[in-house]
C-alpha cells in the first residue's frame, strides 16, 4: 500500500498508451484495490455516526428532527424577534403549528429510526467521505491541478453544512407551518395527522437537498476549470439557468406555497452568480497563464 499513489499515477499515465497490457492490467488491479480501501475507511465512518446518532436516537428525534415542528423551534422565535424590531407587528410571527405524527405500520419507529441515523451518519461524515474522495482522485491529477484544488475539502464541505443549515432552519420551518395550517374544506371534516415516516422522508429531503444544491459554485468552478464551462457561456445561458433553478427550487420544496419555493429560489439564483464570478476569475487566470507561455 505504500507504493500505491505512485502506482495509480503511473496506471493513469499508461491508459493513454501503453504496449505492455500486463502491466496495464497489474495497474488497474492495484487501482482497485485502492478504491476498496478508500470506501472501506468512508464506509467505517459512516457507521460510526450512523452507530452514534442510533444510540441517541431519542434525544436526536427530540431535540433535532421533529424540532421544526414545535412552535418553540427558534426560527419562528426569530422571525417574529425581527418583525418586532422591524416595527411591522406581528407581520412576521407565524401561525402556531400542531403536526401530532401518527404510524401505520409495526415496524414504523424501528425503521424511521434507522433512517434517521443513516442520513445523519452520512452528513456527518460527509467532510471525511469527500477527503477519502479527494485522495482517491489526488493521483490522477497533475501538480498544477493539486495547487489549484487546495482548501477544496473545506469549500465544499461549508457549502454543504451552509445548505443543509438553510434547509433546516429556514426552509423547513416555512414548509411544515404552511402544510399544518393549511385546510381543505371548513367543515373540519379533514383532520391532518401526517404519518412518521411521510414527516421523516420530507425532512431529509429538504436538508439533503438544499446541501446539494448550494455546491452550485463549487461545480461551477471545478467546470470551469477543466475547460467545459466559461464565464460568457454562463452569462449567455442565464435566462434558462433561471428557470431551471425555480424548478430546482420547486422539486426541493414539497410544499406547493410560492413562498417556500422562493426562500430556495433566491439563494439559488445567488448562488450562480458567485459562480459565474468564480468562472470569470478562472478565465482570466488561464488568459494569463497563456500570455505567459507565449
Amino acid at each position: 500500500m505504500a507504493n500505491t499513489d505512485a502506482t495509480r499515477k503511473q496506471f493513469f499515465k499508461k491508459l493513454g498508451n501503453s504496449k505492455d497490457d500486463d502491466s496495464v492490467e497489474m495497474s488497474f488491479i492495484d487501482h482497485l484495490e485502492a478504491l476498496r480501501w478508500h470506501l472501506v475507511r468512508g464506509v467505517i465512518v459512516w457507521i460510526v455516526g450512523f452507530a452514534a446518532i442510533f444510540i441517541n436516537i431519542d434525544w436526536v428525534f427530540d431535540n433535532i428532527i421533529y424540532a421544526p415542528a414545535k412552535n418553540d423551534f427558534i426560527t419562528y422565535k426569530w422571525f417574529c424577534d425581527l418583525g418586532h424590531f422591524l416595527r411591522i407587528g406581528d407581520s412576521l410571527c407565524m401561525p402556531p403549528v400542531d403536526i401530532p405524527l401518527q404510524g401505520n405500520t409495526i415496524s414504523g419507529p424501528f425503521m424511521s429510526a434507522l433512517d434517521i441515523s443513516m442520513i445523519g451518519g452520512l452528513i456527518v461524515a460527509f467532510p471525511y467521505l469527500f477527503w477519502e474522495l479527494w485522495r482517491f482522485i489526488k493521483p490522477a491529477l497533475s501538480d498544477k491541478e493539486v495547487r489549484y484544488s487546495r482548501g477544496s475539502i473545506f469549500w465544499v464541505s461549508l457549502c454543504f453544512f451552509t445548505g443543509a443549515s438553510f434547509g433546516y432552519f429556514l426552509l423547513a420551518p416555512f414548509t411544515f407551518n404552511f402544510l399544518a395550517n393549511f385546510n381543505l374544506g371548513t367543515t373540519g371534516a379533514y383532520k391532518y395527522m401526517p404519518t412518521l415516516t411521510d414527516y421523516i422522508d420530507t425532512i431529509n429531503n429538504i436538508i439533503l437537498g438544499c446541501g446539494i444544491a448550494f455546491e452550485l459554485p463549487i461545480l461551477a468552478y471545478v467546470l470551469a476549470k477543466i475547460g467545459l464551462v466559461n464565464a460568457k457561456l454562463l452569462r449567455g445561458i442565464r435566462k434558462y439557468a433561471f428557470v431551471v433553478i425555480l424548478l430546482l427550487a420547486a422539486i426541493i420544496t414539497p410544499s406547493p406555497d410560492w413562498t417556500s419555493q422562493v426562500i430556495v429560489a433566491l439563494p439559488l439564483l445567488l448562488l450562480y452568480e458567485i459562480g459565474v464570478l468564480l468562472v470569470a476569475k478562472v478565465d482570466k487566470q488561464k488568459a494569463k497563464e497563456e500570455r505567459e507561455w507565449s
